[in-house]
């Protein structure tokens, strides 16, 4: 279904590979179980998972601004002592208790509103500095305070150093301040579950209205497409439909004279997956299988199957095949006619032209043939007879050698 091609990028889950995680570690010669820090930011990455079995001895790992919706799969990282995971969909803190040696998360800008969950960090007696900014917890009444209290081994709550001071009289006033976060928790928590089914909502308006567009696009309805049968348009060069009973493609069929060949262009569905489509190029017709479904079309000229050509088009999607034609045409050409005035030879080629037009002709391949320049030679004077005004004057001269001499009868000949 061509809606699904459209959303299932959105919807599909994009997690760490191995192989992403070797281009990653260049600093390292791409070995990845001796490394110690990693950066997987902006890889739109939705689940994390592997790197617990793959990078045991990580100390720093950078997963800010993906698409992470839960911490997972990284409590064996028993070294691990720093772990970014600002500007992700991240709701609840959880998971982290493996994590020996950490002493720095930053939770910036998620969507954190059960602030509880941080009692689970309790157990990372090395934390001493936490990045809470930008979450709806923040937003609570008595949120500082709360955190202070329970966990008394940080040193720094996002970015301000927390005082003994300050943590006393947080501890005095723990239960309730307690209280007043879990009411809070649970006021944002049903607005939050609202909030989730409207977005889903709207989202599913907006897959149904891309949808209305493709199909009013492609010339049909939902319930046209619900009734076709097991084969599509069935057509002839001149158009005639032979199957009237189902749905057909819009296509032209262009005869480029220029370049000798004939286009053929398919409007199938632009997210249509490329290997949902089969060409099949004979000399007197092209069958194309959309999706099992087969589209031929009768040709006005034999092609050369082998030597034809089919792609997608960048811009509107649809499969464009280029035919070339089996019967040759090349320009004929005059033959080559020489003149040579003193000591310039000029060559010049004259295309043989009829009523102003370029004369094409039908020649066999295999016996193409082309004037040879090197038997040019000058053509030999010749003394016509004829009128004087149409007869050109053919001029001799003697050849004289380089120095002019007088014959001077005293002087001896030479032996």
């Amino acid at each position: 279904m061509e809606d699904s091609a459209v959303f299932i990028w959105i919807f599909q889950n994009v997690t760490v590979t191995e192989d992403l995680v070797r281009r990653r570690a260049e600093h390292n010669n791409c070995e990845i179980f001796s490394l110690e820090e990693i950066s997987l930011h902006q890889q739109e990455i939705e689940k994390l998972e592997h790197l617990d079995k793959w990078c045991r001895d990580l100390k720093i790992l950078y997963l800010q601004n993906n698409l992470i919706p839960k911490i997972e799969n990284v409590g064996k990282l028993k070294k691990l002592e720093y772990l970014n995971l600002a500007l992700n969909n991240i709701e609840r803190i959880e998971n982290l208790e493996g994590c020996e040696e950490l002493k720095k998360l930053d939770l910036t800008a998620n969507f954190i509103g059960e602030l509880s969950s941080i009692e689970s960090l309790k157990c990372n007696i090395h934390l001493k500095e936490l990045f809470l900014m930008g979450n709806p917890c923040t937003e609570f009444e008595g949120y500082r305070q709360f955190v202070v209290a329970t966990l008394q081994q940080l040193k720094y709550l996002d970015s301000k150093e927390i005082e003994r001071s300050e943590r006393i009289k947080a501890l005095q006033n723990y239960p309730e301040v307690k209280w007043k976060i879990r009411e809070q928790e649970q006021a944002y928590l049903l607005k939050r579950a609202r909030e989730k089914e409207e977005a889903q909502r709207r989202m599913q308006e907006r897959k149904d209205e891309k949808q209305k567009q493709i199909d009013s696009k492609l010339g049909f309805d939902r319930e046209s497409k619900k009734r076709e049968k097991t084969a599509w348009t069935l057509v002839t060069a001149e158009g005639k439909v032979l199957n009237v009973n189902v749905p057909k493609l819009h296509f032209s069929l262009k005869d480029d004279e220029e370049n000798n060949q004939i286009i053929l262009d398919l409007a199938v569905y632009r997210h249509l997956d490329t290997s949902l489509l089969h060409v099949d190029v004979q000399p007197t017709y092209i069958r194309v299988l959309v999706k099992g479904k087969p589209f031929q079309l009768v040709l006005p000229e034999e092609v050369k199957p082998d030597s034809s050509s089919a792609k997608r088009s960048q811009t509107t999607g649809h499969l464009v095949v280029t035919m070339p034609k089996a019967k040759e045409i090349i320009l004929a050409k005059q033959k080559v006619s020489a003149s040579i005035k003193h000591s310039d030879c000029n060559i010049q080629q004259k295309n043989t032209r009829r009523n102003g037009q370029v004369e094409k002709l039908e020649v066999d391949p295999s016996k193409y043939s082309f004037p040879d320049v090197t038997k040019i030679i000058q053509e030999k004077e010749r003394t016509g007879q004829g009128p004087i005004k149409l007869q050109p004057q053919k001029v001799t001269e003697v050849k004289k050698s380089c120095v002019d001499f007088e014959n001077d009868e005293d002087v001896p000949p030479l032996i």
